[in-house]
C-alpha cells in the first residue's frame, strides 16, 4: 500500500475530510488507513461537498475488493491500482468517479508552492468522465458528516 501515491496512511477521518475539502473538487480521493478496523483501508471521495468512506480490504487469497451501495456485485481486483482504475468509471457502486488523485506529492508539492510566488499557470488534469452530464444517485458510502465509519463485518 505504501508504494500507491494516494495513499495517506493513518492520517484519520478529520484529516482526510481536510485534505480533501482543500483539494474542492468533486471526484477528488485518496486511501487512508481504517480509524476503527485494524488493517483496512478506507477509500475516501469528495462528491457535492461530502465526502463518501468506502472500505477496502483484501481478502485471505491476496485480492482487493471494496465495500459499495446495496446491489452492486463485490469485485475482486489482485492490485489496489486495478481496483482504482475501475473507480475512475461511472456507475461502479460509489458517490462519483473517481477523477482527482489527492496524492502525498502533490500535497506536498501544492503546499510548497502555496508559499513560492509563481509566474506560470497551469491547467488541472481532467478526467474525460467529469466533463459528462451524470444524475447522482449517492451510494452507500458513508457521508462523513459527524458520522463514525460504517461498521459491517467483513467475513
Amino acid at each position: 500500500m505504501e508504494n500507491l501515491p494516494v495513499y495517506h496512511g493513518p492520517i484519520g477521518k478529520e484529516e482526510g475530510e481536510r485534505r480533501l475539502a482543500q483539494d474542492g473538487r468533486d471526484g477528488c480521493y485518496l486511501v487512508r488507513n481504517s480509524d476503527s478496523v485494524p488493517g483496512v483501508f478506507c477509500l475516501c471521495v469528495l462528491c457535492e461537498g461530502l465526502v463518501y468512506t468506502y472500505r477496502l480490504h483484501m481478502d485471505e487469497a491476496g485480492s482487493w475488493a471494496a465495500e459499495t451501495k446495496a446491489g452492486v456485485q463485490k469485485r475482486y481486483f489482485r492490485k489496489i491500482k486495478n481496483l482504482i482504475a475501475a473507480f475512475e468509471k461511472p456507475e461502479q457502486g460509489i458517490a462519483m468517479p473517481l477523477l482527482y488523485p489527492v496524492t502525498a506529492q502533490t500535497r506536498a508539492k501544492t503546499h510548497t508552492e502555496a508559499h513560492m510566488p509563481s509566474n506560470s499557470l497551469s491547467s488541472p488534469h481532467i478526467n474525460p468522465y467529469h466533463q459528462q452530464q451524470r444524475q447522482l444517485h449517492p451510494a452507500q458510502g458513508q457521508k462523513n458528516r459527524n458520522k463514525k465509519e460504517l461498521r459491517q463485518p467483513l467475513g
